[in-house]
């Protein structure tokens, strides 16, 4: 847990410093309770998964049978990918398409073809790109308040 709220942490500070702060805020996840209640919660529904360069935490990814509650279940056994984060001194590393990598991997494994994935529809939809560049393709969309998600999924 400790490693993976300080790369969340990191990731806030590294979107903030881009300007996007409606994705996950403007304040650490460890100075909110509520968000590492949530984390907490999150990693214990599933397995918890760090990619490590050189021995250094560089990202997180949590798998779970299931979506957060904003987001529906799927119709058929799943895998779904949650709080997936890179430190931001390895951006640009590919320690997120890594952990996505691992997480199909993990999803044939477990005998299910389906891997889904929900994500910031926001900031021109930069995240939405990247997740199809990981292989994923959009399907619904979501909306907390009046952040905007988008749903992705990926056949395995």
């Amino acid at each position: 847990m400790p490693a993976t709220l300080t790369i969340l942490d990191s990731a806030v500070v590294w979107l903030n410093g881009k300007g996007i702060t409606a994705q996950w805020g403007t304040e650490p996840f460890t100075t909110r309770p509520a968000a590492v209640r949530q984390v907490e919660e999150t990693v214990a529904e599933g397995d918890l998964w760090l990619a490590e360069v050189d021995g250094v935490p560089a990202g997180t990814m949590t798998l779970t049978p299931h979506p957060g509650k904003h987001v529906p279940p799927a119709e058929e056994p799943e895998v779904y990918v949650r709080l997936l984060a890179t430190d931001a001194r390895f951006h640009h590393h590919g320690v997120g398409a890594a952990l996505l990598a691992h997480a199909a991997a993990e999803t044939r494994r477990r005998k299910v073809s389906l891997l889904r994935v929900d994500c910031f529809a926001g900031s021109e939809g930069r995240l939405i790109a990247y997740y199809e560049k990981q292989g994923f393709t959009r399907t619904d969309t979501f909306a907390v308040g009046d952040w905007q998600g988008q749903i992705l999924e990926q056949r395995v």
